[in-house]
């Protein structure tokens, strides 16, 4: 074992785990994940440093099997052992937005959150579960996606539901905390009047001032905004009434039509951003999802920048603004009141500045790294006098 403290960052999907093994200079060791788990054709990869990575075949029944395949890995690898493990968590509810060390009690009061993101806590907790089985000598610390929007102002935060239910609960949470405090940190100083969108499978953007979170597009849960890979996003609550009323529509059927079976995939056919991509010219319903997606996040824009009083800063990040030039394009297009201006050849080249030159809002294309931050937040939490000021 190396005498930096060596942290294993985790961050599991509904059928990925994704890892990174973290040295005390931020410096990545290594990095990898384990797809499809519990499907056949599993596979498992791990890239050391900048050379070629190695990928293997095998199957992994669930979360635990896969745990204890990323530590195998990393031992064959003669990678060192890591003395934390820390984990990207969805849902912290109202009692928890700091990083926080796992116990038995945690675990039981985060298990109650499972019903506000039911997508992501179940297996994010396996995760968790899974290494305190096979390894419980290691210490864990959880991260919640919520934590970048606690203080949000009560104006954005609350819900317009009656005083009579709990609005401390029932509020806008918000979520992707960990990639946008990492965007945060790229910025630099007071980056003034800023939106954020992180545009993947799941979807967001924060209005940021001065670094700090002043409003954001999920709420409650991770489906509410706009319309992204398999979600519904914001949605006429009539809709779920009348499915309910006149077609049967029970609880458990409207979980799966709002957050697995609509977004790109009910419209396009494909929750994959580059497949409709390419099929867009052929395909009418390829086409349709990916002008809807890019509408449906010009407006939300704008109204964001609304909410700020203007806009100096649009960063894109996450899968599909990291690497969809042709979405970015079409979602900054129409935008051109607020100052936004594309260069057409820095963001065809994925440039991180693809503003024009003399663009009053500067537009920038930042690759996210949530498990920096998971790293930084692990070390904070297990060696406070050792780590580093995360923010």
């Amino acid at each position: 074992m190396t005498a930096a403290p060596v942290v294993l960052c985790l961050n599991a999907g509904s059928s990925s785990l994704k890892f990174s093994l973290y040295e005390d200079d931020d410096r990545c060791l290594a990095e990898g994940a384990v797809e499809e788990i519990g499907r056949d054709g599993t596979r498992a990869w791990i890239r050391r440093g900048e050379g070629a990575s190695e990928k293997i075949s095998g199957r992994f029944a669930d979360h635990g099997a896969a745990v204890a395949g990323v530590f195998a890995l990393l031992g064959r690898h003669g990678l060192p052992e890591p003395v934390g493990v820390g984990h990207r968590l969805v849902h912290g509810g109202e009692s928890h937005a700091a990083p926080e060390r796992v116990t038995p009690a945690l675990l039981t009061a985060l298990r109650r959150l499972v019903p506000l993101a039911p997508l992501h806590m179940p297996s994010g907790l396996a995760g968790v579960e899974a290494v305190a089985a096979k390894y419980p000598m290691v210490p864990q610390v959880v991260c919640f996606d919520t934590a970048f929007h606690r203080d949000l102002p009560e104006v954005a935060r609350r819900l317009p539901l009656p005083s009579s239910l709990p609005s401390a609960a029932l509020r806008r949470f918000g979520f992707h905390g960990l990639s946008y405090e990492y965007v945060v940190s790229r910025l630099g100083a007071a980056p003034g009047r800023t939106v954020i969108a992180h545009l993947g499978n799941g979807a967001s953007m924060a209005a940021v001032r001065d670094g700090r979170a002043v409003d954001t597009t999920m709420g409650l849960t991770p489906a509410g905004g706009f319309m992204m890979g398999t979600r519904t996003g914001d949605l006429d609550p009539g809709v779920l009434t009348y499915l309910m009323r006149e077609a049967g529509y029970e609880a458990e059927r409207l979980d799966r039509l709002v957050n697995r079976e609509s977004g790109l995939l009910g419209v396009g056919g494909s929750a994959d951003m580059k497949t409709l991509l390419e099929r867009r010219d052929r395909d009418p319903e390829a086409a349709q999802a990916v002008a809807m997606f890019c509408y449906q996040a010009r407006k939300t824009i704008g109204a964001l920048a609304a909410g700020l009083g203007g806009l100096d800063t649009l960063v894109f990040t996450g899968g599909i603004g990291e690497r969809a030039a042709p979405v970015r394009a079409a979602i900054c297009e129409g935008l051109g009141h607020l100052g936004v201006r594309l260069d057409p050849a820095r963001n065809a080249a994925h440039a991180e500045t693809v503003s024009a030159t003399g663009s009053p809002c500067t537009v920038r294309v930042i690759d996210t790294n949530e498990e920096l931050m998971i790293a930084r937040h692990c070390r904070a939490v297990l060696f406070p006098t050792k780590s580093k000021a995360t923010r």
